[in-house]
């Protein structure tokens, strides 16, 4: 496309008759792109995205819409281009949900109020339930409230809201807070080279969570690396788009679920449950079926919560006993519906999770939407139908879990005690991948406890748990509580010697502040040891001793407890605050198996 050499708001004759045409006569391309679970590739829908004519000006949507700009009529551009998406969504019958972009001032003016918007989805006869609209600026011109008061009247009609390009600037965060909308979509900046930029990782984490206490749903935009979509998904992000998935198409594909890579495991014991182990045995029915099928199925069956709707027994939809009574309720629907395909009343973007889905991932997909909890997800082996499972029994088990990690975490520190640190060692023994074990030990503990008091020691322990858990990756490295003053730090932090040397410097210069001021310029202070005579101690320091675990060298966590052991002994023989790094073993080595870092 050859480039437009004009001064800055000056637009070329060509380009406004070639706008003028495109907005007269409706001239844009629409293609769309797919977003789906991160966790299961299942389909949540497609986001619309226009271009104009090929090989002209204004095909890239940057040149179509800043000329609008420069113009004055971007509204009238936006109408059109919402009018092309729903009528080609429309015509294509795609499934799931429909993304479409709109700039805040076209809801704002005279060009498309929400009425308008209502009746342009009942003309293309698109169900507003099944429209999430991105407002695509930041700043509103008419202002916040006025935005506010029409996404209310958007919202009792039916539609959900997203805010897109979260990451751009301040104003979109403010949007956030005023209109509190139901996604939002994070820029893809942010997302690109995440796995390697500490920084974008602690951003989307922050997000992760305003997303989790707004009660909305976090989706990530250009996702293209097999590492991205792992940090993304380790982080909690629900749902995502980008060229990992699939590109934007005129026709895109439209099957259920997108091959994703398989998720790097996440930082779990290995006994966490999966999906399989909530499998209902519920019966289904075909897109064949008519509505009355359905009715009377619910009718004998007063248990059956929902049903799924298959096609070549792969899932397609979903029917709630709910609607499907209530609807037959009213008069005379059952005659105006009984013949029609029970698709009419079906839910047509149901959760559907492969069987060895964690618990943990399951979770937050269902917790996306709350209707998943209220009817229930579809469970698939190699995407057929194998059952379903209900929202009560995933929240039963979710708090199991809940009360089992309790039960076994420190009542000091709250970290993971030795049952969570032994499955987590076993189980990145069992991924065959290379890792760090540093066990982490206070010098001098006992008799500054004996000395100061437990109270005291207790905020000693504490103050080297927090610094632990500040100096890792939680993405990547796992922090537990042996007990006493002992921990045990599992990294796979590329720069984990630098992370260990901080917790060295960060304890030395913290620890003072728990000595009395006279026992801090000595340098250390004085008390009777167990043989009954004066000595003086050191402030306390802390030594770590460094295993590298490479695959093959150890059979089990028990040989690695031991190993780990002999080089926590190694750094304690120094004085002061130390690093001792073990070298790493060159074949697999029988050691004798020892209690659990104890």
């Amino acid at each position: 496309m050859q480039d437009l050499l004009v001064p800055a708001g000056v637009v070329p004759d060509d380009a406004a008759e070639l706008l003028d045409a495109i907005i007269r006569d409706g001239l844009v391309q629409v293609v769309f792109q797919p977003i789906v679970y991160l966790a299961t590739g299942g389909l949540v829908g497609y986001e619309a995205l226009v271009r104009g004519p090929s090989d002209s000006l204004l095909y890239s949507p940057v040149a179509l819409f800043g000329q609008a700009e420069l113009l004055g009529v971007s509204a009238q551009l936006d109408r059109v281009c919402i009018g092309a998406v729903l009528r080609e969504f429309a015509r294509q019958q795609l499934p799931g949900t429909l993304f479409v972009n709109v700039i805040p001032d076209t809801l704002l003016g005279e060009h498309l109020p929400p009425g308008d918007l209502l009746a342009m989805l009942d003309a293309a006869a698109v169900a507003p339930s099944r429209v999430v609209l991105e407002l695509t600026e930041t700043r509103p011109h008419a202002g916040y409230r006025a935005l506010c008061q029409v996404a209310a009247e958007l919202r009792a009609g039916g539609l959900r809201l997203a805010l897109d390009d979260l990451g751009e600037g301040f104003s979109n965060l403010r949007l956030w807070s005023e209109l509190r909308p139901d996604l939002v979509k994070l820029d893809k900046y942010f997302v690109q080279q995440m796995h390697q930029d500490a920084l974008k990782l602690q951003f989307v984490r922050s997000l992760v969570d305003m997303a989790r206490a707004a009660g909305a749903v976090l989706v990530a935009e250009g996702v293209e690396q097999p590492e991205e979509l792992a940090a993304l998904r380790e982080l909690g992000v629900v749902m995502g788009q980008g060229y990992l998935v699939a590109r934007p198409l005129a026709l895109p594909a439209r099957h259920g679920n997108y091959l994703l890579p398989v998720p790097t495991a996440g930082k779990v014991g290995r006994q966490l449950p999966v999906a399989r182990e909530l499998l209902l045995d519920i019966p289904y029915l075909t897109d064949a079926s008519c509505c009355d099928e359905a009715y009377r199925l619910f009718a004998d069956n007063p248990a059956l919560f929902a049903v799924p709707v298959l096609r070549d027994r792969r899932p397609l939809a979903l029917l709630s006993r709910h609607r499907v009574l209530e609807t037959f309720a009213k008069p005379f629907n059952r005659e105006l519906l009984g013949k029609k395909p029970c698709l009419t009343l079906a839910d047509m973007s149901p959760l559907v999770v492969a069987a060895d889905t964690d618990i943990q991932t399951l979770s937050a997909l269902a917790s996306a939407d709350r209707r998943h909890l209220v009817n229930g997800f579809i469970i698939v082996e190699d995407a057929a139908y194998l059952g379903m499972g209900t929202g009560h029994e995933l929240m039963r088990m979710i708090s199991e879990m809940q009360l089992a990690a309790a039960r076994y975490a420190n009542p000091l520190t709250g970290l993971p005690g030795n049952v969570p640190i032994s499955d987590e060692v076993a189980r990145r023994l069992d991924c065959g991948q290379p890792f760090v074990v540093a066990y982490v030990d206070l010098d001098h503990f006992k008799p500054f406890n004996d000395h100061y008091g437990y109270g005291a020691g207790d905020d000693m322990i504490r103050l080297l748990g927090a610094i632990l858990e500040a100096a890792v990756e939680p993405l990547l490295d796992f922090v537990g509580h042996i007990g006493g003053d002992d921990f045990v730090v599992l990294l796979q932090s590329c720069n984990w010697r630098q992370r260990l040397q901080q917790v060295l410097q960060q304890f030395d210069l913290s620890v003072p502040t728990l000595f009395l001021p006279a026992d801090r310029a000595a340098g250390g202070f004085e008390v009777v040891d167990r043989d009954g005579r004066l000595r003086f101690f050191p402030l306390t320091s802390v030594s770590i001793g460094v295993l590298p675990v490479q695959p093959g060298c150890y059979a089990s966590h028990y040989e690695v407890a031991s190993a780990a052991t002999m080089a926590k002994k190694a750094a304690k023989k120094q004085a002061g605050s130390v690093l001792f790094v073990e070298p790493a073993c060159g074949c697999t080595a029988m050691v004798q198996a020892m209690p659990v870092f104890e």
